[in-house]
């Protein structure tokens, strides 16, 4: 990775600073006596748990606070030049209605109103495809014709980051830009960002993905309950932190993920058999045949776009376009999920990356979670909550925070009640598409410990497990590997990671291999 421009001296090497801030919510700090200085062409990461205060500090650098947010402090950008950021829930900045070209050229147009009127639009369109290809979408042509939700969450992240590029931003903030993408994408996202900052943008990185500040950051600040517990340089803390925080985030991200055995493939729950998914006119996905046995964990993993979240949408009657058959303990399951009447609708529940997008936002998390057993299970409303709220404890997640709005919860909080509404259907196949990714390693090791549980308690329940994640996907009995849209290879977890046999399955083995031990000089 190429070195980055010695730190500079002096005001004029600011491109952001922050100085005392302090974000209050209902009488409750968020962040707390925050400062952070942002030199220009440095990556500057923040790292910590979820509800740390990373995401209200990043976005402080824009001016913008939590709804009813009582604000001290100061946020200087000398300069004042525009501040790009790329979100960790994409889908929630791109319009839906949009395809990718419209959402992208109304940034680019303003940019080429000096020219000749014949001359705009070809010059919009080049700015449009470099900033496509800068952000790692190579085949930009085909995404300008697609629709938001016909992208991988990997591919949505890129988009709005090439956003944030047209904008021709000073300081971008990217929050969790890695979230959902594989190792060689995600590599290919710290080389980008190294570039971003080589170019003189300063880059304030929020992310819970260790090997990444590693990689890329510049300085590091570690926050916890809203307070910086500890900064300096990226390898400082790596080799010799000084804060107990810091060492268990570290000793976390070391650990090897929780296993299970207990599986017996010979029952199996579901089968995939001849399987085609199409967007459109364009196939997207190949699956001649796959299986998932009773109490087996089936981990899914390819590059961001290679099909895993559509495959898993098939699944759950999420995208009806495809041939082929997905059957169910011997009956093959409806394509649409309104031909599924409630046993099969409870009997395969989906678990989303962006848990809180799946929540309503003005309701408490007790009633959406209880509401499940109400409308599968034919659950009377009080004993649908009585149940709701010990799966909610079960799973780590207090009273007091069962009564509150998604939005007073932090992601890994949002996550574990996102599963415990899955639960409640009592599924045959439950399926988790990205659901540590974005965690803090404290949090995705609890997350990791209680899948392993589910699949452990003896109720034969089946999991598929969409990740990026080689690390996460050693939770599961089998791997299958998806590359643009083929499965190249399937077989035990410990063959594929051990001794994979595909050229493609080597490659992610070597580049996460690589991104977890390369130290930016």
């Amino acid at each position: 990775m190429s070195q980055q421009p010695a730190p500079r001296t002096g005001e004029s090497a600011l491109a952001a600073e922050i100085r005392e801030l302090r974000v209050e919510i209902d009488g409750r700090a968020v962040v707390d006596g925050v400062n952070l200085r942002v030199p220009a062409g440095r990556v500057t990461a923040l790292v910590g748990a979820s509800g740390s205060g990373k995401t209200t500090t990043g976005l402080a650098l824009l001016g913008e606070y939590p709804p009813g947010a009582r604000v001290t402090g100061e946020v200087r950008r000398p300069g004042d030049g525009p501040v790009g950021y790329v979100p960790q829930h994409p889908a929630a900045v791109l319009n839906p209605a949009r395809r990718v070209s419209a959402l992208l050229h109304d940034i680019a147009r303003p940019q080429v109103r000096h020219l000749p009127r014949a001359e705009r639009r070809t010059a919009a369109r080049e700015l449009v495809l470099r900033a496509l290809s800068d952000a790692q979408l190579a085949d930009g042509e085909a995404l300008l014709r697609r629709y938001p939700h016909q992208l991988s969450g990997g591919q949505q992240q890129r988009v709005v980051l090439a956003q944030a590029l047209l904008l021709g931003a000073r300081v971008v903030v990217a929050d969790e830009p890695t979230t959902g993408q594989d190792a060689l994408t995600k590599s290919r996202i710290v080389e980008q960002l190294a570039a971003v900052a080589a170019s003189g943008i300063a880059v304030v990185l929020l992310s819970h993905d260790l090997d990444v500040v590693r990689a890329l950051a510049d300085e590091v600040l570690v926050m916890r309950a809203g307070k910086v517990v500890e900064s300096g340089p990226a390898e400082r803390l790596w080799l010799a932190p000084r804060h107990e925080w810091t060492r268990r985030l570290l000793d976390e991200h070391r650990a090897d993920p929780p296993q299970d055995t207990g599986a017996d493939p010979a029952r199996p729950v579901l089968t995939v058999r001849d399987l085609t998914a199409v967007h459109g006119t364009t196939t997207v996905l190949r699956a001649p045949h796959l299986t998932l046995g009773a109490g087996e964990c089936l981990a899914v993993v390819g590059r961001s776009g290679s099909g895993k979240t559509t495959l898993a949408r098939c699944l759950a009657g999420l995208h009806h376009d495809h041939t082929g058959e997905i059957v169910l303990d011997g009956t093959a399951l409806p394509r649409s999920l309104r031909r599924r009447d409630r046993d099969r609708l409870a009997a395969v529940q989906y678990v989303f990356q962006d848990a809180r997008a799946a929540f309503d936002e003005f309701r408490p998390v007790l009633a959406q979670v209880a509401r499940t057993a109400v409308r599968l299970r034919g659950t009377d409303e009080p004993a649908a909550a009585e149940e709701a709220l010990t799966t909610l404890a079960r799973l780590g997640l207090p009273e007091d925070l069962a009564h509150r709005p998604p939005g007073a919860l932090s992601g890994g909080e949002l996550q574990r009640a996102a599963l415990a509404r899955a639960l409640l259907a009592r599924p045959r196949v439950l399926i988790c598409d990205e659901i540590t990714s974005g965690l803090d390693t404290v949090t995705r090791r609890g997350i990791l410990d209680l899948l392993a549980g589910l699949l452990s308690d003896g109720d034969d329940l089946a999991l598929v497990l969409i990740t990026h994640d080689l690390d996460t996907a050693r939770l599961a009995h089998r791997i299958a590997v998806l590359e643009a849209g083929e499965i190249v290879e399937q077989g035990p977890a410990e063959q594929i990671l051990t001794a994979p046999q595909h050229p493609f399955t080597d490659s992610l083995m070597e580049t996460t291999a690589r991104l977890g031990a390369v130290t930016r000089p």
